[in-house]
């Protein structure tokens, strides 16, 4: 594989210390890559330490941050690079060979996207624990569309806090949306898959990332995934829905907890149900008023957007 132009991008907001952590690691990386920085007005001295680290830092207002807008907005600016890798700054990445692993499927030039694998959080709580260990094996895939009648809705997985993109790749499909509410990682591989790409997944290119969602929190964030599965219908309508794969993942959860973690079964099923009914209630978003929706989504800023 020839030598690849590398940027590491991350978007940050109000997350002083995760960034901390997560550019500590990216500075023992084996890997050559360039780090990118747009901050969204910081104002708890994030912006300060990204400028004091970083040599290629981008302030944008707050309200103009967009998922997918903002992460198109740096391959924009920045054009030059072959790989594009994402993450969030509250992840970081497990061991010095990570950047250097999430590049290796590119050798294939028909790789477009390649998702890392996230570990859960030292400080995780068993579900949060089992999320990661369900949807991130350590078996390293490449998938095509051709996958899709036996991967169903996995078959496009891909995740905003660690995966590369290429940026052939991207441009070939138009780049990152702006319109979605969120998982325009998702939305990316959908459109590269239908386009003749290949999509990877890198077992070997691990991050920590993981999130102990209050039960409101996790209610708010499958409202907002609901939204984008109504919306964004060509996606299921091409890979499949996620019916079954919502109760592999309750039966899994269930094993994972076993009979000595019975104290945790009745906070599951109430997770889990609220997860059904946000995603039940947001199949019907179009007929709620904007402002009900704001209250009841995570990304509360969409709804003030020419896109809600």
């Amino acid at each position: 594989m020839a030598s690849l132009r590398v940027a590491c991008v991350i978007p940050t907001y109000n997350g002083r210390k995760d960034l901390e952590r997560l550019l500590d690691s990216l500075a023992t990386q084996t890997a050559s890559f360039d780090t990118l920085i747009v901050d969204s007005s910081s104002s708890d001295g994030t912006l300060e330490l990204a400028q004091a680290r970083c040599a290629n830092v981008l302030r944008i207002d707050s309200k103009d941050f967009n998922h997918g807008g903002t992460r198109q907005m740096m391959v924009d600016v920045h054009p030059d690079y072959d790989v594009y890798v994402y993450m969030t700054q509250d992840a970081y990445v497990e061991d010095i060979d990570a950047i250097a692993n999430i590049l290796l499927p590119f050798a294939d030039p028909k790789v477009g996207a390649v998702c890392g694998r996230q570990l859960p959080h030292k400080n995780a709580n068993l579900l949060a624990q089992h999320a990661r260990l369900f949807n991130y094996p350590p078996t390293s895939q490449i998938k095509t569309l051709a996958d899709a009648g036996t991967l169903g809705i996995k078959t496009p997985f891909m995740s905003n806090s660690f995966a590369a993109y290429r940026g052939e790749a991207l441009r070939a499909i138009g780049g990152f949306p702006r319109h979605v509410i969120l998982s325009e990682d998702m939305y990316v591989t959908a459109k590269m898959l239908i386009d003749g790409w290949k999509v990877a997944y890198e077992g070997s290119a691990v991050c920590r990332h993981s999130h102990n969602y209050s039960l409101r929190e996790e209610f708010c964030r499958y409202f907002d995934i609901g939204v984008f599965q109504s919306r964004e219908a060509w996606i299921y309508e091409t890979f499949g829905g996620i019916g079954g794969e919502g109760m592999r993942y309750v039966k899994s959860e269930l094993k994972f907890l076993g009979p000595r973690r019975l104290l945790w079964w009745p906070m599951s099923f109430v997770r889990n149900a609220l997860k059904l009914l946000a995603y039940k209630l947001s199949k019907q978003e179009k007929r709620l008023p904007r402002g009900l929706k704001k209250k009841l989504g995570m990304y509360k800023r969409y709804w003030d957007s020419p896109y809600a």
